[in-house]
């Protein structure tokens, strides 16, 4: 079996190549893939040659873990049925390329377990779900009454935060061009903002020299939650923190739940995944598509349509 991925043989290099497919077991699942996202996060890492040490970092890659596509065969324990539409957070199916994270292709094989059925009329907006789960995942127990970002995953940050019946964040962003687009918040910058006392900062900007600034805006005892995907080492000068007994939390990978949660806000109608996906190329134009999706500055989220490689 074989499929069109994504190849990322270098910093600044991604095309379509043609890969060997693992024989799907069992337990797993054939998707015919037909749109995936790029991360702005993560994958920018991989694309500048910025990604610290991960598991299973190098290259060649197979990048990706935003994917959605038809289950077109389905293994007698995958617990799945052939034709249900899924979302696919990522593969390893591609032999010695590696698949970080490996969902940057025409067709997949995978865990049964691992994918999770969505409804057909979501369309291309499920490729959001990863997101939407990191960033439930990023408002933990203590809901932020201020983030940091106005990208696609602070929207979803506030957005979910709303949604779970908290009062409405305050959200910063430096850039002017992203400013407009709130949904029941108010964007704001860091100089125009008076506030002091916050009890939860969620920082989405992935910007590591911002941590001094964010325990300065603390009340005491509050948390800083760090939801973006950092190249550099973090540091902060300990007195400020010390005088306010800050909290800081990592927020890691999301889990099973976090993805339960958002599929049911979204069932529910309170949460939309509307007006986050500005960009579509198809996977056939990667290396602009990922170009686009790191140096436009309107380009808040940027999609491959698989439709003309299957």
């Amino acid at each position: 079996m074989r499929t069109l991925a994504v190849v990322m043989s270098a910093p600044g290099h991604a095309a379509l190549e043609p890969l060997d497919l693992t024989a799907p077991g069992d337990a797993d699942v054939v998707v015919d893939v037909a749109w995936s996202g790029i991360s702005a996060g993560t994958e920018r890492l991989l694309w500048s040659g910025r990604m610290p040490d991960f598991p299973g970092m190098g290259y060649p890659l197979v990048p990706g873990y935003e994917s959605v596509g038809r289950i077109v065969q389905a293994g007698a324990a995958s617990g799945r049925t052939a034709g249900e539409m899924v979302f696919v957070p990522g593969a390893r199916c591609f032999g010695a390329v590696r698949g970080l994270f490996g969902g940057a292709a025409a067709r997949l094989v995978t865990g049964g377990a691992r994918v999770a059925p969505i409804a057909n009329d979501l369309g291309d907006r499920g490729t959001l779900l990863a997101l939407a789960a990191t960033a439930h995942h990023a408002v933990g127990q203590q809901a932020p009454d201020l983030v940091v970002g106005h990208g696609v995953l602070g929207r979803l940050i506030a957005r979910i935060t709303i949604a779970l019946g908290h009062p409405a964040p305050v959200v910063w962003e430096a850039l002017a061009d992203r400013s407009a687009g709130a949904d029941g918040y108010v964007v704001t910058t860091a100089a125009q903002d008076a506030g002091r006392s916050y009890r939860c900062i969620v920082d989405a900007s992935g910007d590591a020299g911002l941590l001094d600034g964010l325990i300065a805006r603390l009340a005491p005892g509050g948390e800083v939650v760090l939801a973006g995907f950092y190249a550099g080492a973090l540091s902060f000068s300990f007195p400020p923190a010390f005088m306010r007994e800050a909290r800081l939390r990592c927020a890691a990978e999301w889990k099973p739940d976090d993805l339960a949660v958002v599929q049911r806000l979204i069932a529910e109608r309170l949460l939309s995944l509307d007006g986050l996906i500005t960009h579509r190329r198809p996977a056939a134009a990667a290396q602009d598509a990922y170009h686009t999706a790191f140096n436009d500055i309107g380009c808040l989220k940027m999609i491959l349509d698989w439709s003309a490689s299957a």
